[in-house]
């Protein structure tokens, strides 16, 4: 694969393990004030964009603007799945994986439509 088109990919997915982390992660401490929880993910939030801004200016070299934004939401989402296991031990449900089976079957037809 050409580093220019894995570059992106690499970067998007350390930008949403990032993000998704700093959304869910204060799950983990309920307990703290809201107040350190906001600028706790707001800190983390800050290293995300040095991950995904990069991510989209080297993509857009190679990638469509639909295909980026496909690639960053199968990123999110997958993310997310791995987020809520490793945190929080929620392993995906038979009817989460078939939604992702049909979201990867959609970001597919972003990828190799013939109407494109």
């Amino acid at each position: 694969m050409n580093p220019s088109a894995l570059y992106p990919v690499l970067l998007l997915a350390g930008s949403n393990l990032v993000m998704n982390v700093a959304w869910y992660g204060h799950l983990k401490v309920p307990n703290r004030a809201l107040w350190i929880a906001v600028l706790a993910s707001w800190g983390l939030a800050f290293f995300e964009y040095w991950m995904a801004v990069p991510a989209n200016r080297i993509g857009s070299r190679v990638y469509s603007l639909a295909e980026l934004k496909t690639l960053q939401e199968v990123m999110s989402l997958s993310t997310f799945l791995i987020v809520a296991w490793v945190m929080f031990g929620s392993r995906p449900g038979l009817s989460q994986l078939a939604g992702m089976a049909l979201i990867a079957a959609g970001a597919f037809l972003v990828y190799k439509s013939p109407l494109g």
